[in-house]
């Protein structure tokens, strides 16, 4: 089952110089789903709200070329970006890339993928012989589109042939067939974002349901990748204890074994997702109330509210604790 069958289709021109572009303007066009050439810039699409505007761009595919010159780093997760896709089709009302993607939270994937992995192999022996650890969705869910890409599984098969490289995954989907059968050597990691069911109830509309993530997660750990979860963004609202308490039991209830990480995720938000979130979602109960929170500078120079210090130690305790309960040998990467 794909996970993202897209309204309509955006294909940059460069982009029909790579053979991927071309075979997917020919699938999408035989599945009658509208393609539109573009030059530049990816045209703007007109509504009579933005709340629609969004809506319909979060069903936009574009197919474009990746052309920047640097990676992007990639703190607490990783020594660097690497931008395979930009965007998710999931309407998760708390999402950070509301602050990334703003009005135009399309999904973007670049076809010229042998140029991003070039460019990574660059990173990789400038910083030999320590190990480069790469992040393949800090401002996306990729496997939402591997199905029409494949660029995952390419990836995958890219880092398997280094030792002093390896490349990590978050995904809330579970199209992750394509991933079990191939060789990665164990210099994959591939994690899955989590949360408890009220949160993923009231909050994650589009994304898979947390039991199929968790049978999803079962296969990746069967087929010997190293696994992780990354349980956010974290909420300390009434009853949080047990309802994580909840979560944590289920997991291990999935798993033949707990050799695997996690990173922990407290909400927070900026002033400007938190505008956008109340545009499009009126109705919405994420907690959004600056008056309850600290301000505090994020890496990428903008500020964003977070818990106080009293609430983040309670979270913080009582993850580690029960983390250190439940899985013995795990690992928490970190805590935020």
């Amino acid at each position: 089952m794909l996970s993202f069958i897209p309204k309509l289709v955006l294909i940059q021109k460069q982009a029909l110089d790579y053979q991927l572009a071309i075979e997917l303007m020919q699938e999408f066009k035989a599945k009658n789903i509208e393609v539109l050439i573009y030059h530049k810039r990816i045209p703007a699409s007109f509504k009579e709200t933005f709340r629609e505007e969004f809506l319909f761009n979060k069903r936009v595919l574009a197919i474009s070329i990746w052309q920047r010159r640097e990676f992007q780093t990639c703190k607490p997760s990783a020594h660097y970006q690497l931008p395979l896709v930009s965007g998710c089709p999931g309407l998760c009302e708390y999402c950070y890339l509301n602050t990334n993607l703003g009005r135009r939270p399309y999904i973007k994937v670049y076809v010229n993928t042998n140029d991003i992995l070039s460019k990574a192999e660059e990173y990789i022996w400038q910083r030999e012989p320590e190990e480069t650890i790469f992040e393949g969705a800090a401002t996306s869910d990729p496997v939402a589109v591997e199905s029409w890409t494949g660029s995952l599984k390419k990836t995958v098969e890219f880092f398997s042939n280094f030792n002093n490289a390896r490349f990590r995954f978050v995904t809330k989907y579970t199209d992750i067939g394509g991933l079990l059968d191939i060789e990665h050597r164990k210099r994959t990691q591939v994690r899955f974002s989590i949360n408890c069911e009220s949160v993923i109830e009231r909050f994650e509309r589009g994304a898979p349901k947390l039991h199929l993530r968790l049978q999803a997660a079962s296969k990746v750990m069967g087929a010997e990748y190293p696994l992780g979860f990354l349980i956010g963004p974290i909420f300390a609202f009434e009853g949080w204890r047990e309802e994580y308490e909840e979560l944590l039991q289920t997991l291990k209830d999935y798993l033949p074994s707990d050799n695997i990480t996690f990173e922990l995720i407290t909400h927070r938000f900026t002033t400007r997702a938190k505008k956008i979130i109340e545009e499009v979602y009126p109705e919405t109960e994420v907690p959004l109330d600056e008056k309850t929170r600290r301000f505090k500078y994020g890496q990428f120079g903008y500020g964003k509210y977070i818990y106080d210090d009293k609430v983040m130690l309670e979270l913080k305790d009582f993850f580690t604790e029960r983390i250190k309960e439940i899985f013995p040998q795990s690992r928490i990467l970190y805590f935020v």
